[in-house]
């Protein structure tokens, strides 16, 4: 049995054995009943890297592989959001880029589908004089999503928060993009242990009254509106605003420490799911699904839930981080060469942190190749101090 030591929060090392069990891959693609898109991440270039903070190299192979891989797992992408680093590492520019390159790629790949972020983050929210400024940034990136013919995320905006002085603000803003998008738009309400920056988005810092904002959103241009993603990281404000929106507006979990319970839903209504965590346990994710659509609960819950812990730890405060976990596993499970990601972020995280995920990762049968996981891990362990038993 495959062991290695690992540190200790008090600083001692423990052999750990390694005791999961990688899902099969499916024949084919499955088929689920909900909704599921996964954030994908990109892939940083290491050998070809000139600014690594402020203009990262991405390895569009590697990075183009990745979502073939979540698309042959069933699920849609999200693409160009807060997992692929937008605003913490990926550039306006390098967005872009990756959004030509995912459309061109997934018209490729039969049955393959995403949508692509679409924000404000060209525009430093220190320089954002007002909403119309608001307004013209949102009007650039949704238009360059439909332009490259896909279908946009319309996400949250540092600058928004930063120029807004009421919800009717949000109401404005929001109004005029849904007015004139050509295709229905997810709306995306991401909490402040995301990013600080969005505290007090949709108006105010009390959950009632933002709710109460994005509801009337919503109700007046939602034959506009897919759906939303809400990503506060509470089931209890997720089920309240799932309960009150309009019939044939999606509720999208963002919830990555509830969202095993969110989807499975309480017998009468349920979260779509569009989460960063479906990008690290993509294999596990996707066998719950099938199985929730084949009305199969123990499989679902017997799967999902062991990658909750994991999860949690993924997300842990501070929770913007979160993305140096997801990358951690991919780079374990073998879908990129080395452990570095743009800006350096990989940094942002600790040895600890590290080992603890891939604890965890193992209980949840997450790691898809035990041995190269332990092998990548313990060359991680040798570079940061820790030499394993002769």
């Amino acid at each position: 049995m495959t062991s290695l030591l690992l540190p200790r929060q008090d600083g001692s090392l423990e052999e750990y054995r390694l005791q999961g069990s990688p899902n099969t891959r499916p024949a084919s693609v499955p088929t689920f009943n909900r909704i599921a898109y996964a954030a994908a991440h990109v892939v940083s270039d290491p050998l070809h890297d000139a600014d690594p903070w402020g203009n990262p190299a991405i390895d569009w192979e590697a990075t183009m592989a990745f979502r073939h891989h979540l698309w042959s797992l069933g699920f849609k992408i999200a693409e160009a959001m807060d997992t692929a680093q937008r605003g913490m590492g990926l550039s306006w520019a390098g967005a872009q880029e990756l959004i030509r390159r995912s459309l061109a790629e997934a018209r490729s790949v039969p049955g393959a589908d995403l949508a692509c972020g679409a924000g404000t983050d060209h525009l430093a929210a220190a320089d954002a004089r007002s909403i119309e400024d608001v307004i013209a940034a949102y009007e650039e990136q949704v238009g360059f999503v439909e332009g490259e013919g896909g279908r946009a995320i319309m996400m949250a905006s540092r600058a928004l928060a930063r120029v807004a002085r009421s919800g009717d603000d949000y109401r404005r803003v929001y109004g005029h993009i849904l007015a004139q998008a050509k295709d229905k738009i997810v709306l995306h309400w991401l909490g402040d242990m995301f990013d600080p920056q969005l505290r007090g988005y949709w108006g105010s810092e009390n959950f009632g009254e933002a709710l109460e904002t994005v509801l009337s959103i919503i109700e007046e241009n939602s034959a506009k509106v897919e759906g939303i993603k809400i990503s506060l990281l509470d089931n209890a404000k997720e089920v309240a605003l799932r309960d009150r929106l309009p019939d044939g507006v999606l509720c999208f979990t963002g919830d990555d420490f509830n969202y095993a319970e969110l989807i499975e839903g309480d017998g009468t209504k349920y979260s779509h799911a569009l989460l960063g965590i479906f990008d690290a346990v993509a294999p596990s994710a996707s066998k719950a699904l099938a199985a929730l659509a084949a009305g199969d609960l123990a499989t679902f819950r017997g799967v999902i839930e062991p990658t909750v812990p994991l999860s949690r730890k993924i997300f842990e405060a501070p929770t913007q981080y979160y993305k140096a976990g997801v990358v951690f596993l991919a780079w374990l499970n073998g879908h990129q060469r080395h452990f570095t990601l743009p800006a350096g972020l990989q940094s942002a995280r600790g040895l600890l942190h590290y080992a603890e995920i891939f604890r965890l990762a193992d209980r949840a049968n997450v790691l898809d190749r035990p041995e190269l996981a332990a092998a990548r891990m313990r060359r991680l362990l040798a570079v940061l101090g820790v030499e394993q038993a002769a």
